[in-house]
């Protein structure tokens, strides 16, 4: 239970996530930063108030989520130091420090394959997405989502037709399900021995901010993402972006070249997605993505993979004074929402921190 403790107290840190915290302490644990003294943290680089947090935690925060985790024998709360913290999560350039769970945590460690969408899915892209998540299932495959109106949910549901298995990652804290809507299939996901999970303190609102990070963890505990139907600016284009960078497979159902709904996936096939017509066009990449898995599984570090995309351009175009986004896109010349999508992972990583008026480049890591 304290190895709990101080991992919650470390994602309570201020501008310190994963990947900025391991890489200030290099090789040391993390989670003995509570026996240093507050000289020793000074040498590693640690401010006031964070010192201020590791030598005094915020003791009633904590046993509230202890106590959290207490009340349901299938809640629980993962931390990135556990052993069974997902491997494949590890991997990303932003992993989360926390998650919590309340379901089947033993889905984390099985191969999954996310189902993404518009959430104001056409009859036609509902029914492609719970036909292609009950055969998926079938054939032995966890199917990740977002428990989104629209395709996350018929995705769900395809899962929970097949009694298969089924992942929903939430944009909001577990006691705060959105939509509302989908409470009755977040019930029957755990009921069916399924899993809903969030990086999100347990009372935490859905934030705008809090689905594109939604997003990485989405596709970054997945094998690859299947795009079932989305517009040329739906955030299923920021998950499959993420998928890309993570070295995770992307797949997209085509549709009428005068629908809307599945421009987005057009775009996707166009950039190099892979085309799917049914579940045979899926199975034949899994022996490949399988192999990847197992090699993942058999590794012995459990360092994060440092994502170069972290510290190009647009970290370049920060300065160490706010910077405003409409500076950053000016000097990127890329678009507002790749952008703003781009600015999310740099805070998760701990290389910015939002300020009024804009950003502002963390001092000391560059």
């Amino acid at each position: 239970m304290e190895r709990l403790a101080r991992a919650l107290t470390l994602d309570l840190l201020p501008h310190l996530g994963v990947y900025r915290l391991k890489k200030k302490l290099k090789q040391r644990c993390p989670l003995s930063l509570f026996d240093l003294k507050p000289n020793e943290l000074r040498h590693y680089g640690f401010s006031d108030a964070q010192i201020a947090l590791l030598s005094t935690p915020p003791q009633q925060k904590i046993d509230q989520a202890l106590a959290w985790q207490a009340a349901h024998p299938l809640r629980s709360i993962i931390s990135y130091f556990d052993i069974n913290y997902p491997v494949l999560l590890k991997e990303i350039s932003a992993p989360p420090m926390l998650l919590f769970c309340h379901g089947n945590i033993g889905l984390l460690s099985q191969p999954q394959i996310a189902i993404v969408g518009s959430r104001a899915a056409s009859y036609s892209g509902k029914e492609s997405a719970k036909r292609l998540a009950h055969e998926l299932a079938t054939s032995g495959y966890t199917i990740t989502s977002g428990l989104a109106s629209g395709i996350d949910s018929y995705a769900h549901q395809g899962a929970l037709a097949a009694s298969g298995n089924t992942i929903a990652v939430l944009g909001s804290g577990l006691d705060i399900l959105y939509p509302k809507s989908n409470i009755g299939l977040a019930t029957a996901i755990v009921e069916s021995n399924g899993l809903i999970i969030s990086e999100f303190w347990p009372d935490v609102a859905p934030y705008a901010a809090n689905f594109p990070r939604r997003n990485r963890i989405v596709s970054g505990l997945s094998l690859g993402v299947l795009v079932v139907e989305a517009e040329a600016r739906s955030g299923s284009l920021i998950t499959a972006r993420l998928a890309a960078e993570q070295n995770r497979e992307v797949f997209a159902v085509p549709g009428a070249i005068n629908n809307p709904k599945a421009s987005g996936c057009h775009k996707l096939i166009h950039q190099g997605a892979k085309l799917i017509t049914g579940l045979a066009d899926i199975l034949e990449e899994l022996p490949c993505l399988l192999s990847q898995k197992e090699d993942c599984e058999h590794k012995i570090s459990y360092e994060p993979v440092e994502s170069t995309k972290l510290q190009d351009t647009f970290l370049d175009c920060i300065e160490f004074e706010v910077t405003s986004i409409d500076q950053i896109v000016i000097r990127s010349e890329a678009s507002v929402e790749e952008v703003q999508e781009r600015l999310i992972m740099l805070e998760l990583a701990g290389l910015i921190t939002s300020v009024s008026g804009g950003y502002i480049r963390v001092k000391g890591d560059t």
